[in-house]
């Protein structure tokens, strides 16, 4: 199973601006089973509950992400649940993102919720009352969405369905990806028109949630500067704090700038323009932007697979890759950083995103020799006796770090997921098998949750959550065999 095509050499290229070090080595992380090879042949059981987790979830021709918290479809969320069922269901993964892509909206824009017709009115909140998308003239008739996006991942996803498609089910999967290749190909060419407000080739979140990683520290200096005028928000009640502890969610003040923020996008009728020139939160997310370059990287592939001229795609992957090192790397703090486009500053805060851009194959081997030390510095690969687990979203060190609270301390296995691909795509095998076996440690622990403690691996959230069943799934099938992940080519 291999991760996309040879690199393009066009894009290859030294920034002058890291130090030349050399790699680091890579300690075995401190775990009850000794190393990944000993907690694979282990897995079985797992995997067959991450199966039941998904067919649990199935509903009609989508999977919901819990079957409480979250009772409608998500965007990424169908993304890597397609991933993780094509292993045992390529034609119901396929029939996954299909189904999202009919919520698509006429501006190519792939919105972050589908919302169930058949699901109680209150079942979420924000509903389809809030967001009221047929205000906007772009919007699919008769299918009540968000008015937002989420990072695009679906290319990538797509070509992974397919390369797990049974030789039997090879023609409707070539078919499929027929089907699918102009609608994924309108979701990036949106991305790179209507969300590049500065024509350099990244494109801006208008909205905490597209990032996918909602309550983030990355955001805190721009999100916190957001006043909710008094009157702004008519009264509503948290259904998320039935289902979660409070501890674990945001606070009530950033759920308030969540909604404002929302309101603001429905009261211009989701017009994209009007929304990139007023909206307060206009950031430049470099984990957002190393997805979508990992896509068009999967759309050369699709495009080779089809018929189609991947010349395109290889031209727009390299213009990303420019301008993630052009404009998000900071040599002085060795690290990619979110951009405020409003206030025109990078974003110091070290999380999770800013190990976005290993899913760039062709990154700077300094760059890539830089962000592996930080993920193996005490502040996401600390030394603790007894059990630790990789990799928290939030540095460890971080006087606000929070093991507990959504997405500003725990571990997600999709970030888990994302790491361990560009890792391997980079050569760092070890560093990518001790997230697996952290993974699958969290797992046994745990359960199939939504996100875990780094700390001592209690799980929080959802239960039964999906796509840590299905990234389970990927991470453990795949690292079965021999590592054939890394892209032909990869330079470490």
């Amino acid at each position: 199973m291999g991760i996309g095509g040879t690199a393009d050499p066009d894009c290859r290229g030294d920034t002058g601006a890291v130090s030349q070090d050399q790699p680091t080595s890579h300690p075995s992380i401190h775990l009850s089973s000794a190393d990944l090879a000993t907690v694979l042949p282990t897995a079985d059981g797992l995997l067959i509950s991450a199966r039941q987790v998904l067919d649990v979830n199935r509903s009609g021709c989508y999977t919901r992400p819990s079957q409480a918290l979250y009772p409608h479809q998500w965007s990424w969320d169908s993304a890597f649940i397609a991933v993780g069922r094509s292993w045992y269901d390529a034609e119901g993964a396929r029939l996954e993102l299909e189904t999202l892509f009919e919520a698509q909206w006429q501006t190519g824009m792939v919105p972050s919720i589908v919302f169930d017709a058949a699901a109680p009115l209150d079942a979420y909140f924000p509903g389809p009352d809030v967001w009221q998308s047929e205000r906007s003239p772009a919007a699919p008739r008769g299918r009540p969405t968000s008015g937002i996006t989420q990072p695009p991942i679906h290319a990538r996803a797509a070509l992974e369905v397919h390369r797990h498609a049974p030789p039997n089910q090879s023609a409707a999967s070539l078919a499929w990806l027929e089907r699918m290749y102009p609608r994924l190909v309108a979701q990036q060419r949106y991305l790179a028109t209507a969300r590049d407000p500065r024509g350099i080739g990244l494109s801006a979140i208008v909205h905490p949630w597209e990032s996918g990683l909602d309550d983030s520290p990355a955001w805190d200096r721009d999100f916190g500067r957001i006043e909710v005028p008094v009157g702004a928000l008519a009264p509503y009640r948290r259904l998320d704090l039935d289902h979660a502890i409070a501890a674990d969610r945001p606070t009530d003040a950033d759920y308030a700038r969540f909604l404002y923020l929302l309101t603001l996008e429905r009261d211009v009728d989701y017009d994209d323009a009007r929304v990139v020139a007023t909206s307060p939160f206009l950031i430049v997310d470099p984990l957002f932007n190393a997805i979508r370059l990992w896509s068009e990287h999967a759309l050369a592939e699709i495009a080779g697979l089809i018929g189609t001229d991947p010349a395109p795609h290889r031209a727009a992957a390299c213009r990303i890759h420019d301008a993630l090192i052009g404009e998000l790397w900071v040599s002085k703090r060795q690290r990619f950083c979110a951009w405020d486009l409003r206030r025109d500053q990078r974003e110091p805060e070290d999380t999770v995103v800013s190990f976005g851009p290993l899913l760039d194959p062709d990154l700077p081997r300094p760059i890539v020799a830089a962000m592996c030390r930080e993920l193996e510095s005490p502040s996401f690969h600390p030394r603790r006796d007894g059990l630790h687990y990789l990799v928290p979203t939030y540095d460890e060190r971080a006087a606000d770090f929070d093991p507990e609270r959504y997405w500003r301390g725990p571990i997600w296995l999709n970030t888990n997921w994302l790491l361990w691909h560009g890792l391997l795509q980079h050569g760092r095998i070890v560093l990518a098998d001790e997230i697996v076996a952290s993974s699958v440690e969290l797992v046994r622990r745990s359960g199939f949750r939504e996100y875990f403690d780094p700390l001592d691996g209690s799980g929080h959230g959802s239960d039964g959550f999906s796509w840590s069943a299905a990234l389970f799934t990927d991470m453990v099938l795949a690292s079965r065999g021999p590592h054939t992940l890394a892209r032909p080519g990869s330079r470490s």
